[in-house]
């Protein structure tokens, strides 16, 4: 029978452990430099995960697995809890081995050879590639600064472009909410019309919500696309996961959401022979993670807050040569550094700072670095200062 763990409350995110040697990408891919790339955190998973991980390894047997009972009552509770979506049964589960699968496989599902996929950049780069899986092309609307009803300037739709793009090919837009680099949380405004504007093209709207986990600021809540009307199911898959949120991204757990049942039996049938089963672990600890990983992931999240908030007073202070806009959500800084002058910002760190960013380019503008201060706040500033300290040798230079 499955053990509870006791919630936990004192985690020590201040502490950094080694990674470096345990084969992980973000910290031995390129051991010449300090990461502060690739999507993942530098915190041990919480204790809840870890000893349902020793619990499963303890029983010793490593055979195909199956979704359990355990995980989607967890899931299905968490759906219920944190989105308001009571109404789903297990039926509604897609159980997957990754992210970028699921984001090939909708568009396998609902593209054929010359139709499209809308976008908007900057977005997580396997965006850019999906598309072609499916022999289709890629449709990029680029989000754009401005004023959102109202609001204080932001980055958000370009609706109008998105109204000149789409055509009658158009089958699907895949949507990152909350938006990875970008940072933003969109509205329940926006996502009702973007939910509008695939009703009217006749769209189906593929929802990456993997970050909705982590949205940093209190007075705001993420609308998951599970929210929209009743009518919007017959076009919608959401996927999630609880890989970035509880730091178990190398176990290879997401879910995708299908209502419909014409609509989902065409996403299991574009699986062909291309999908492998799911590690016998990653289940175990998804359970435990949206069963008893709530205090930990209310710490995460204000620790996080704080390591933003330190992120962006350095950089204004510190690094009048990089520009920085608002961020509400996810652990990874988009940072403006075109005023440089220089062809590629993330080498000229590694070469300068010795340090690793996520280049931009491949997301969409080669000008921006993303910073990763998912990890211990003295690192993070290690690797502050050590930018810092790059742009001020440049700039003594006279270059």
């Amino acid at each position: 029978m499955r053990q509870s763990a006791m919630p936990e409350t004192d985690f020590d995110f201040n502490e950094m452990p080694e990674r470096r040697g345990t084969g992980a990408i973000k910290w031995d891919r390129f051991p010449d430099y300090v990461p502060y790339w690739v999507a993942d955190m530098d915190f041990r998973s919480p204790d809840c995960v870890v000893e349902a991980l020793h619990r499963r390894v303890d029983h010793g047997v490593f055979g195909y697995a199956n979704a359990h009972a355990g995980l989607e009552e967890a899931v299905l509770g968490y759906l219920a809890r944190v989105h308001g979506a009571d109404r789903l049964t297990s039926q509604d589960l897609v159980h997957l081995p990754g992210m970028v699968l699921a984001l090939s496989l909708a568009c396998r599902a609902v593209c054929e050879p010359g139709d499209s996929v809308m976008i908007s950049s900057p977005v997580y780069y396997p965006f850019f590639k999906v598309a072609a899986d499916a022999g289709a092309e890629l449709i990029d609307v680029p989000h754009i600064r401005g004023e959102e009803d109202g609001t204080a300037e932001t980055w958000r739709f370009d609706w109008e472009a998105m109204e000149t793009a789409v055509t009658s090919r158009t089958r699907l837009l895949l949507l990152c909410n909350p938006q990875n680099p970008l940072g933003r949380v969109f509205s329940e405004k926006e996502i009702r019309r973007l939910a509008d504007f695939c009703e009217r093209h006749d769209l189906v709207l593929v929802a990456d919500e993997i970050h909705c986990d982590l949205i940093l600021e209190p007075d705001q809540d993420h609308f998951s696309a599970l929210r929209l009307p009743d009518s919007f199911r017959e076009r919608l898959i959401t996927l999630m996961a609880p890989s970035k949120t509880w730091n178990i991204a190398g176990l290879g757990y997401t879910f995708a959401v299908i209502e419909d049942d014409e609509l989902r039996r065409k996403f299991n049938a574009a699986k062909g022979c291309t999908v492998p089963e799911i590690n016998a672990l990653a289940m175990f600890a998804a359970e435990a993670a949206y069963r008893d990983g709530e205090p930990w992931r209310r710490d995460l999240v204000a620790y996080l807050r704080e390591n933003r908030d330190a992120l962006v007073d350095f950089v204004r202070r510190e690094m009048p040569g990089l520009n920085i806009h608002e961020h509400a959500a996810t652990y990874l800084y988009w940072i403006d550094a075109s005023t440089l002058g220089v062809p590629n910002p993330c080498q000229f760190f590694a070469k300068e700072a010795g340090i690793f960013l996520t280049d931009g380019g491949p997301f969409g503008d080669r000008q921006f670095v993303r910073f990763n201060f998912g990890c211990p706040r003295a690192h993070m500033l290690e690797g502050l200062e050590a930018m810092k300290e790059a742009l001020d040798r440049r700039a003594a230079a006279g270059s």
